[in-house]
């Protein structure tokens, strides 16, 4: 597997598949980054240690499954991943709903090892595997009006039962600006270590947007719609006061109902020292899509 890596993690940072090897290293170490291409410059950051498998795919929020952390896991197993269409609509040249084949063949899938930031104030670090969102948008034909791009999850009544306690007001919606959607970081991921993801992690594809609080993230879409209007995101519509549109990672501006200048790594143990948060998540190669912007309103 040819991972495009961040240049300060290793696939020692990321969660290791068991059943792969009973070691940490995937690859041999960083000697082919010339080769494969880095993604990032964010500083160093220490004391990273390894997650399991079981991590990334038992500690999650998808409110379609409920409201703990554990959920998903026990619950998603009933969702339906196939046949899977997503509609794309809007403004593009090739509207339609296409078969999830189809929307992807042709294109590339790409392996990222990305930092993964709840608004929490939890982290991980996966190995995604996925398609830039840029490359779905060029196939499409996204049409030179479109300044944002919107995106929904599939609601499945009586395989969720979330859905069925109206937990939040489904379907969960979240958009982005064009700009950030074209980003070479944000992804469409179909995988982790390379296998299909599980539904719990938002089968059978999900936006990945690194830089921001995993909940813009979207998990299981179904539709995508390019627009010139700013689109509803479900957790601002339910608190703007809490989440923004924007929400990227931002260690200096506090949730008002906890601090966001530190997070603690999923897997490091109940009394493990916390870990500063870095802008942007690490990712300061996203700043200038914000320059002039004012990033203590970003919530």
């Amino acid at each position: 597997m040819a991972y495009r890596w961040k240049n300060d993690l290793t696939q020692a940072d990321a969660t290791p598949k068991a059943q792969y090897m009973n070691r940490r290293q995937i690859l041999a170490g960083t000697a082919g980054l010339g080769a494969i291409g880095l993604v990032g410059g964010a500083q160093a950051q220490s004391g990273l240690e390894p997650n399991t498998l079981e991590e990334i795919t038992s500690y999650n929020n998808f409110f379609e499954f409920g409201t703990g952390k554990s959920d998903p896991v026990n619950n998603a197993h009933q969702m339906v991943t196939s046949p899977w269409t997503i509609t794309v609509d809007g403004l593009v040249d090739r509207p339609g709903t296409y078969a999830l084949g189809d929307l992807l063949t042709g294109l590339t899938v790409e392996d990222r090892i990305y930092r993964f930031r709840c608004v929490e104030a939890w982290s991980m670090v996966i190995p995604w595997n996925g398609i830039e969102l840029a490359d779905i948008l060029g196939k499409v034909g996204a049409q030179s009006g479109a300044r944002y791009v919107a995106f929904e999850t599939v609601v499945q009544p009586e395989n969720m039962i979330g859905v069925q306690r109206r937990v939040l007001d489904f379907p969960y919606v979240e958009g982005l600006r064009i700009d950030e959607a074209m980003h070479p970081l944000t992804i469409m991921a179909t995988g982790i270590y390379g296998e299909p993801l599980a539904n719990q992690n938002g089968a059978p594809i999900r936006l990945v947007v690194p830089w921001k609080y995993g909940f813009k993230s979207i998990k299981s879409i179904v539709r995508i719609t390019l627009t010139d209007q700013e689109p509803p995101n479900t957790w601002a519509g339910i608190n703007a006061r809490e989440y923004g549109f924007y929400s990227n990672v931002n260690p200096n501006v506090d949730h008002p109902r906890w601090s966001q200048a530190s997070e603690r790594r999923i897997g490091g143990g109940l009394f493990a020292a916390r870990q500063d948060t870095l802008m942007f998540n690490g990712y300061d190669e996203v700043a200038s899509m914000y320059e002039g912007m004012d990033l203590s309103v970003f919530y």
